[in-house]
C-alpha cells in the first residue's frame, strides 16, 4: 500500500464533529425487493427498490453465500440483480447493499431459505375461506391495514407444524407504528392451539409450533398484532422442519469439534456435532439439518477460546456449585421457574475478573439474566443486572485468594427451554473498538470516494485497559485509493480517516477491513458498525446489524477539487482568523458548500459558507475561546459537490497561548464631556512583527476618534480618549474589548479581549439659592382665663369635711 508521510494529532480528548444532512440527499437508497428472499440452489432475478438507483453497476455483500451475475438498472426506482445461490448456502438473512456510479447505499436484508416459495393469493382474510398449501413452503405475503390472512395445511396425527415469519426483520426503515407480526395455529374449530408475537429468539417476530393432536386441516393466520397494517412484506416458513430455541453449550474454542445440545419450542432436545470456525468471531451461526428438514434461520453462538463448562445438576446453590477453572465459558439453561445455576472458580488477590453474560445478546434467549458473585463463605460481594445493554456484565477485584462462586438467575425468576445462557469468566484484557459514527443521524456512513479527490471521514476508537497512540490502517482499498496515515494520540478517541482515489481508479465498491495499532503493544483493534434497520417509537432502535468491515466505494469523477491555504500564523486562545478556502473548479459553474470537517477542541468555526459561484476562493472564519487545546491539529475542509463530498488535504493549524492580557480599570463620564478608558496591558510572551491594540464595542453616541494604538513589549497601559455626545444612552454599558493585531510577513494574529465597563451620567444639576422669606408675626398671647370661685359647700358637705379633719387630728 501507497503510505504517505504520517500526521500527529496532538491536544485534548475532544473533539467537535461537524455534520450536515443535507448533503447526503444524492445516496442511493434501498427500500424493499421483490421477491424478499429465494429458495437456495437456483439462480434467481430479484428487483431491489428503492431511490436513485438509475446508475447501479454493482452488489455488494457482506457474508458469502450469494454469487452475483449481472446488474442491471430499470430505471431510477429500480434495478433487478441476478443471482446464483448455492445449495450449501445457509438460510438467512444476508446483508446487500447497491453500488452505483455516485456512491454506496443503505443495507437491506435479502433472505435465502431452503424451501420453495408461493405467494399469498387473496381472499383469503377469512377464516372460512383460507389459502390452501402445502406442508413445507415459505410464503410471500402482505399485510393490509385490518387484514388477516389464513392458510390452510392437512397433517397427519403426531405430525410436527412450525411456523417462523419474517416481518420485523426484513423491514428497513423508521416507521411509527411498524409493522409486528402475530401468528396463530387454529384447529378446524377455530381453537388457538398455538400462538406467537415477538419470539425473542427473532426480535419481534413470530415462531410457534404443534404437534397434530389428530388427522385433519389446521390454519395458520397471520396479522399485525395491533390490527395495524400498511402493506407491509412478510416471508413465512411453513414446514416440519427443525426449530432449534436454544443451543448449550452456545459456542467454543476456535476449530473445535463440540457435542451441542439443540431444544426447540416443545422442549424435545437432541444433541448434534458441531465443527466451529478456525477463528474466534463474537457470533457463529448454526443451522440445524436433519431428516426433518432445514431450520429457516440459525442460531448464534459464539467462538472463543475459553472452554466449556457445562452446569451439572444439581447445581442451585453455592454449596453445590459446578466447578470450573479461569478462563472459562459457563453454560446452561435456567430450566424452569425458580432455578438458580451456580459455578466456582479459584482466583488470585489483585486479578480484576470479568463475568459477561450472552442470553438475549447473541443467542436471543429469553433469560433476563442476573448475575451475582459470591466468596467462599457463600456471602455476596457483588452483582449487576443488565449493565450498560441487553445482558449482565460485572468486573470484580479479587481481595484475596481463595474460592468464588457466581450466580445466574432470571430477572422475575422464570425459565424454560428457550432460557439458555453462556457466562464468560475471564480475566479482564485490554480491547480496541474502532468504529464509524453516522454523520447522518440514524443513517450508518458509507465512505464514496471520486476518482482523482478525496474525501474524509471521522473514524472513532474506544480504549479498554489500554493506552497509548493509535495507527490506522486499511487491509484491502480498492484498486487506486490510498489512506493518509493520521497518527490517533494518547489522549484523542477520534481522528480523520482521509482517503485519496487516483484519476485511474476503476469504479468499484469493497468491504474493507480496518484495523488500528498502538505501537508496542500486540494488540489489534477491530472494527464495527452499527446499522440501524428499523427504528420505532421514541426512536428506539427495533432491529440492527453490525458489520465488521467498512463499506468504501470509488464512484465517478467530480468536475473539481478543493484545497486549504495552509496558515502561516498560528491562531491563539481569544483569538480568530480566516482559513482561506480556494477551489479549482474546472466545468463547475455553482454555488460550494464548504465546512470544516471537524474543529480542534476549542476552535468555532462557520458552518454556513459557500464559494460563491465565479468565485474561486472563500474565507471560513474561525474563533479560539480562551481553554483551545493548545498544539498541532490537521483541519481537513470538505465540500458538498452535485450531491456528493470532496475533501482538501490536511494542512495543521497551531494553535497557540494568548499573547496579551488585557484588563479595564473602569470609566465613568456624564453626556457632553471628554473622558478616558484605560487598558491595562500585560505581555504574555514575545512576537514578531509589530502590534496594536484597537478599542472597539463602544456604544451609541461615545466617539474616539483614535481607536488604535501601537504595543510594544514594554507597554503596560493604553490610553483612548473619548467623548460623550448628548444624545448617548445613560447608564452602564459592558460593551468595550480590545482586538489586538500583530502583524508579520506571514500574517496577521488576532487576539480579542474583554469586557470593559463604560459608566455614562446625567450632569449632576447646578445648585439653587433659596430666597429669604420674610418673618412671621408672632401671635398674641392670650391671657389665662382666671379661675372661677370655689362653689359654696351644702350642710352635709361641711358636716363631712369637719368629720374628716376630727379624724386625721
Amino acid at each position: 500500500m501507497n503510505m504517505r508521510p504520517q500526521l500527529k494529532l496532538i491536544g485534548v480528548p475532544f473533539l467537535c464533529l461537524m455534520s450536515c444532512s443535507s448533503v447526503f440527499a444524492y445516496k442511493p437508497d434501498l427500500v424493499s425487493s421483490t421477491p424478499r428472499g429465494v429458495q437456495r440452489g437456483g439462480t434467481h432475478k430479484v428487483v431491489l427498490e428503492g431511490t436513485r438507483l438509475g446508475d447501479s453497476r454493482q452488489l455488494l455483500l457482506d457474508q458469502p453465500g450469494i454469487n452475483v451475475i449481472n446488474v442491471n438498472p430499470i430505471d431510477d426506482k429500480k434495478v433487478e440483480v441476478e443471482i446464483e445461490v448455492p445449495s450449501t448456502t445457509k438460510p438467512g438473512l444476508y446483508p446487500l447493499r447497491i453500488v452505483t456510479e455516485t456512491g454506496l447505499s443503505n443495507v437491506l436484508f435479502l433472505g435465502v431459505g431452503a424451501l420453495p416459495a408461493i405467494d399469498e393469493v387473496e381472499p383469503n382474510s377469512d377464516f372460512g375461506s383460507p389459502q390452501v398449501i402445502e406442508n413445507n413452503v415459505t410464503i410471500e405475503g402482505a399485510v393490509a391495514r385490518e387484514d388477516e390472512d389464513y392458510f390452510a395445511v392437512n397433517l397427519k396425527q403426531g405430525e410436527q407444524l412450525t411456523v417462523e415469519l419474517e416481518g420485523v426483520r426484513i423491514k428497513k426503515g423508521r416507521s411509527n407504528p411498524f409493522f409486528d407480526p402475530y401468528v396463530a395455529i387454529l384447529n378446524s374449530e377455530r381453537f388457538e392451539l398455538a400462538t406467537s408475537d415477538d419470539a425473542p429468539l427473532l426480535q419481534q417476530d413470530c415462531l410457534c409450533s404443534i404437534k397434530a393432536p389428530a388427522d385433519g386441516t389446521y390454519l395458520i393466520v397471520v396479522r399485525d398484532s395491533s390490527f395495524g397494517g400498511s402493506n407491509d412484506r412478510y416471508r413465512m416458513h411453513v414446514g416440519s422442519f427443525p426449530r432449534p430455541i436454544a443451543v448449550v453449550p452456545a459456542g467454543g474454542a476456535p476449530g473445535e469439534l463440540v457435542d451441542m445440545t439443540f431444544v426447540d419450542s416443545l422442549g424435545q432436545a437432541w444433541v448434534e456435532k458441531v465443527q466451529l470456525p478456525s477463528e474466534e468471531t463474537d457470533s457463529f451461526p448454526i443451522v440445524v439439518e436433519n431428516d426433518l428438514g432445514v431450520a429457516p434461520s440459525p442460531n448464534l453462538v459464539r467462538v472463543k477460546s475459553q472452554a466449556n463448562i457445562l452446569e451439572q445438576e444439581p447445581n442451585n446453590s453455592v454449596k453445590e456449585s459446578t466447578v470450573g477453572q479461569l478462563p472459562a465459558a459457563f453454560s446452561g439453561l435456567i430450566g424452569q421457574p425458580g432455578d438458580y445455576d451456580f459455578f466456582s472458580f479459584e482466583a488470585k488477590k489483585g486479578q480484576t475478573v470479568r463475568l459477561k453474560l450472552f442470553a438475549r445478546n447473541v443467542l436471543r434467549s429469553q433469560l433476563d439474566g442476573v448475575v451475582n458473585i459470591y466468596n467462599a463463605k457463600g456471602g455476596r460481594v457483588g452483582g449487576n443486572d443488565d449493565s450498560g445493554g441487553l445482558d449482565s456484565s460485572l468486573d470484580y477485584k479479587i481481595p484475596e485468594d481463595g474460592l468464588y462462586h457466581v450466580g445466574i438467575n432470571d430477572h422475575l425468576n422464570n425459565g424454560g427451554p428457550a432460557y439458555s445462557y453462556r457466562l464468560e469468566a475471564t480475566l479482564v484484557e485490554p480491547d480496541l473498538v474502532l468504529t464509524l459514527p453516522d454523520r447522518e443521524r440514524y443513517v450508518a456512513t458509507q465512505v464514496n470516494v471520486a476518482q482523482g479527490n478525496r474525501t474524509a471521514v471521522m473514524l472513532n476508537a474506544s480504549r479498554v485497559g489500554v493506552g497509548g497512540a493509535i495507527d490506522v490502517e486499511c487491509l484491502n482499498l480498492p484498486e487506486g485509493v490510498t489512506l493518509t496515515p493520521i497518527q490517533m494520540p494518547a489522549n484523542q478517541s477520534t481522528v480523520p480517516f482521509l482517503l485519496t482515489a487516483t484519476a485511474e481508479a476503476p469504479l468499484d465498491g469493497k468491504l474493507v477491513n480496518v484495523v488500528g495499532r498502538i505501537a508496542d503493544n500486540p494488540i489489534q483493534g477491530r472494527f464495527t458498525q452499527q446499522h440501524q434497520m428499523l427504528i420505532g417509537l421514541n426512536n428506539n432502535v427495533v432491529n440492527d446489524y453490525y458489520a465488521d468491515r467498512a463499506a468504501i466505494a470509488v464512484i465517478k469523477a467530480m468536475p473539481c477539487t478543493i484545497e486549504v491555504v495552509a496558515p502561516k500564523v498560528p491562531i491563539v486562545r481569544n483569538g480568530s482568523m480566516g482559513l482561506v478556502v480556494k477551489i479549482n473548479r474546472g466545468d463547475l459553474d455553482a454555488d460550494v458548500a464548504i465546512r470544516m470537517l471537524y474543529n480542534p477542541p476549542g476552535i468555532g468555526s462557520s458552518g454556513s459558507i459557500k464559494i460563491a459561484k465565479g468565485q474561486d476562493q472563500a474565507i471560513i472564519p474561525l474563533t479560539a475561546n480562551g481553554s483551545a487545546a493548545i498544539g498541532q491539529w490537521p483541519i481537513i475542509v470538505y465540500a458538498s459537490v452535485a450531491g456528493n463530498e470532496i475533501a482538501s488535504e490536511p494542512v495543521m493549524l497551531d494553535v497557540q497561548d494568548k499573547l496579551f492580557n488585557f484588563t479595564f480599570p473602569k470609566t465613568s463620564a456624564e453626556l457632553s464631556s471628554d473622558s478616558t478608558v484605560l487598558v491595562d496591558v500585560e505581555v504574555m510572551r514575545d512576537f514578531e512583527g509589530t502590534a496594536e491594540v484597537e478599542l472597539l464595542g463602544l456604544p451609541a453616541g461615545v466617539v474616539c476618534e483614535q481607536t488604535k494604538q501601537a504595543v510594544t513589549k514594554d507597554t503596560e497601559q493604553l490610553a483612548y480618549k473619548v467623548k460623550i455626545e448628548e444624545g448617548a444612552r445613560v447608564g452602564q454599558h459592558k460593551s468595550i474589548v480590545a482586538r489586538a493585531t500583530v502583524s508579520s510577513p506571514d500574517g496577521e494574529i488576532q487576539q480579542t479581549l474583554g469586557t470593559g465597563i463604560l459608566q455614562v451620567d446625567k450632569p449632576l444639576p447646578a445648585p439653587v439659592m433659596k430666597k429669604e422669606e420674610p418673618k412671621k408675626k408672632e401671635p398674641v398671647k392670650e391671657a389665662p382665663p382666671k379661675e372661677a370661685p370655689p362653689k359654696p359647700l351644702s350642710r352635709l358637705e361641711q358636716l363631712r369635711l369637719l368629720k374628716k379633719q376630727q379624724s386625721e387630728n
